[in-house]
């Protein structure tokens, strides 16, 4: 990695506009505040001393010449003074300029176009200092620019899903294009500081412990660190893809009741269906169940101390603390389950045998005569014993038995059409 320093007056900052990508992906979303900006211009200002900026210089494939490294903050903060998208604070005191004879300048509640022209000279003549990153390298085990981001950050206000969001590997990769999946878009949650990342990481470490497990800051970084080679084709990967394809398919607009900590119990719940029950056509009983229950709950509360439900009051502790918790989420867990699958006693079992073993396959090849039965693609194609799939007439995962009389021949493309096996 090579680095050079250049220094640069703000004009030429805000020049370079259209070729500095402020937020590559493993940086934090803006979260200054006015106020934030405010006190940065009056520094500058007053001509107070600014940290330097970090950036690195992309590929010439890239649609910009620079990423922000360090120092987005302050580079959006002058971008926009410079635009007129903010005034400075209405109780700022006057700027006094040393090299006038101590005259005086009023600031408060100015936009950058009203500034006194010495004092908007001033400005524009300020220079920064950047420190632009080249041939940094970047491996699977290594990521140069990633690590220079994260000791640049340490001591600074970034939370655990920020830190995260700048790791390198598979693990990092895969949660990003989790955090994607629009039924968080439905959540009452925003993506404030990559809270979908942090629940969409939150989600694949349950799935790979197979069920409840601690979900805290901790365990999520062991995950990450621990996986920087994970296959997203894996089986886990693909499971939570279809549990967020399944509730999206149940939460299809924005729901109010989809607090984080019952985006992670619904989670838990889907996984279940999925994993174990016919759930096919079971969306709507869900949802309608799930919105029932968090008005039961809100009702509970209004109700006098003796009159109110004592396991709905236990229930309501599991979801005020420790949330994150193996012990919480159990709780939750066992709880939500207890009371949907009493209301909802008719939804099956799958049949735990998917697999038609050489025997049924033996019968089901000689009942059918080799042919391929379902014909969206072949027509009938006969196949040899090598060459078929042996499928289920009703679907396994439509409750299907795992039987001779529910299997049929069928030709690899005309199975893969079909689907839902």
């Amino acid at each position: 990695m090579r680095t050079s320093k250049e220094r640069y007056p703000i004009p030429t900052l805000c020049g370079l506009k259209n070729i500095v990508d402020p937020t590559p992906d493993y940086q934090r979303p803006p979260v200054w505040t006015q106020k934030q900006k405010q006190l940065l211009i009056d520094t500058i200002l007053r001509g107070y001393d600014i940290p330097k900026m970090y950036w690195q210089r992309l590929d010439d494939d890239s649609q910009h010449e620079f990423a922000v490294v360090d120092g987005q903050q302050r580079l959006r903060t002058l971008w926009e003074f410079c635009d007129g998208e903010f005034p400075l604070a209405k109780d700022a005191d006057p700027v006094v300029d040393v090299n006038k004879a101590g005259k005086s300048y009023e600031i408060a509640g100015k936009h950058y176009n009203d500034l006194d022209f010495d004092l908007r000279r001033n400005f524009d003549i300020y220079v920064l200092d950047v420190v632009v990153v080249e041939d940094a390298v970047k491996t699977d085990e290594e990521d140069e620019v990633r690590e220079m981001f994260l000791r640049l950050q340490n001591g600074t206000t970034l939370k655990a899903q920020e830190k995260r969001n700048a790791m390198s590997g598979q693990m990092r990769d895969f949660v990003k294009r989790i955090a994607e999946h629009p039924f968080f878009e439905n959540c009452k949650f925003t993506n404030s500081r990559f809270t979908f990342d942090l629940v969409a990481a939150q989600m694949i470490c349950l799935e790979i412990a197979g069920g409840p497990t601690s979900i805290r800051d901790g365990d999520l970084n062991r995950m990450y660190q621990e996986n920087t080679r994970f296959d997203d084709n894996c089986k886990d990967a693909k499971k939570v893809i279809h549990v967020l394809d399944y509730l999206h398919r149940a939460f299809p607009e924005k729901t109010p009741e989809l607090e984080r900590y019952n985006a992670i119990t619904l989670y838990c719940l889907g996984s279940t269906l999925i994993g174990r029950y016919v759930h096919e056509e079971t969306e709507v009983k869900l949802s309608q169940w799930f919105i029932d229950f968090e008005k039961k709950r809100r009702d509970n509360d209004n109700l006098d101390e003796e009159e109110r439900d004592p396991s709905l009051i236990e229930y309501k502790g599991l979801t005020s603390s420790s949330t994150d918790s193996r012990e919480s989420i159990q709780g939750r867990l066992d709880y939500v389950e207890r009371r949907f699958f009493s209301d909802f006693p008719d939804i099956e079992f799958k049949d735990e045998t998917r697999a038609f073993s050489h025997e049924q396959r033996l019968a089901i090849f000689r009942r059918g005569k080799g042919v391929c039965q379902i014909k969206m693609h072949c027509g009938g194609e006969k196949l040899g014993w090598h060459e078929w799939h042996a499928d289920h007439i009703v679907p396994h995962t439509k409750g299907g038995k795992t039987i001779v009389s529910n299997g049929q021949v069928a030709c690899p493309k005309c199975n893969q059409a079909k689907g839902g096996g």
